[in-house]
């Protein structure tokens, strides 16, 4: 999967949502995925970062595609299922969704841990992936062939000291990919969803973590992107419910 080589038409045609698609691994796969086909929903709070993808994506002549500023941490139901009806309106159908947003908050105790941060962490992290997904699910049924993408992470299996409401959210993350595979796992639906670590990768939520670490040691976003298009592509058909590594485990 890691050294999976994706033909250049691979997502053509398709309808891809990508969330905290304005930096990082987020921006990474809206590239990627933009340049095998897709024409992409790139989703973000910061509208500046998602009109550069937007911008690099266009000039590499690529399907233009879509932003949708959103910030989790404030949007409501309702701002979720006019998004849903905005997307039927214009496209009719989702054909891929990576859950990728998410923040670090604090490293801390648990008995130091400030309630209001826990409370925010977990709802950009946890709550707001599973009201995207509740709203997008009948959009991604009307796919012949649709993928979901849950962003989990090492301590979101096995939860380390100090990591807080990060690990918490991750390990609700993993709770709620496996509850839809199971939940959407019919031939009626079409519908595939796993998550997938990245693992140590150099962004800027890595380099806050590990403040001490040279970040030139770990990959680029774009060195992760076999993985990230094997998933969301029609070879990975089958593949649902699986808990899966984009580096391989050392």
């Amino acid at each position: 999967m890691q050294d999976y080589q994706a033909p250049a038409d691979l997502l053509q045609d398709r309808i891809v949502m990508v969330t905290g698609a304005g930096s990082g691994i987020g921006r990474a796969a809206a590239k990627a995925y933009a340049a095998h086909g897709a024409t992409v929903i790139l989703m973000g709070r910061t509208v500046s970062k998602l009109e550069e993808v937007y911008d690099e994506i266009e000039a590499a002549g690529h399907p233009k595609p879509a932003i949708v500023p959103m910030n989790f941490e404030g949007a409501a139901v309702k701002d979720y299922e006019e998004l849903a009806m905005t997307i039927e309106d214009n496209f009719g159908r989702l054909d891929g969704l990576l859950h990728n947003a998410a923040i670090l908050g604090n490293r801390s105790p648990v008995e130091l841990y400030d309630p209001e941060m826990w409370n925010k962490v977990m709802h950009v992290n946890a709550t707001a992936p599973f009201l995207l997904s509740r709203a997008m699910i009948p959009l991604l049924r009307q796919s012949g062939d649709a993928s979901v993408i849950f962003t989990s992470s090492g301590v979101g299996r096995k939860a380390r000291a100090y990591w807080g409401a990060y690990a918490v959210s991750k390990f609700a993350v993993e709770g709620l990919s496996q509850l839809l595979a199971d939940e959407l796992d019919d031939e009626r639906h079409n519908i595939r969803v796993n998550s997938l670590n990245p693992g140590a990768t150099r962004t800027n939520m890595r380099a806050k973590a590990y403040p001490a670490e040279n970040p030139q040691q770990n990959p680029a976003p774009e060195d992760l992107m076999p993985v990230y298009l094997y998933l969301m592509g029609k070879d990975s058909r089958g593949i649902n419910g699986q808990q899966l590594d984009a580096q391989p485990k050392k």
